[in-house]
């Protein structure tokens, strides 16, 4: 058995795109379009790392998704929280749970999936503006 990926319906494959490469950093891998079936299938991973994938389901005829508990988030370890943080910030995300701990933190792609982020390595050492930052939402 082997891992192939993780499927993630979207709403906005646009908005979804600038979310989870632009901002959070991942690298487009394939990318198939398929107009009869009425749906496009985006797969992503972090950069290095093509054996843990996301795929991104835009269904091209408007539907409405609720999040399950089921569900839980999505995990990636970085080379520096707080410059990920920072990044992401600049993109107009909200960090839903900031890296007070110089550890870990959440944010929300734009269709409500959590995203957690872990700092790779030890955790770095308390710093500002995260220290005093309170969580905003749920994760």
């Amino acid at each position: 058995m082997k891992y192939l990926h993780t499927m993630v319906r979207v709403t906005d494959l646009p908005t979804s795109l600038r979310f989870y490469v632009d901002a959070l950093g991942l690298e487009v891998l394939r990318q198939y379009d398929n107009p009869a079936g009425r749906f496009t299938l985006v797969y992503l991973a972090a950069p290095g790392d093509s054996e843990a994938q996301v795929e991104l389901t835009y269904n091209y005829d408007p539907e409405v998704y609720t999040g399950g508990r089921n569900f839980g988030h999505l995990a990636y370890a970085v080379e520096n929280i707080y410059a990920t943080c920072e990044r992401l910030q600049q993109h107009g995300v909200t960090i839903s749970r900031p890296p007070r701990d110089g550890r870990m933190a959440f944010v929300r792609s734009p269709d409500g999936i959590s995203v957690e982020l872990l700092q790779a390595g030890h955790a770095l050492p308390p710093a500002e503006p995260w220290v005093s930052m309170p969580n905003v939402g749920s994760w």
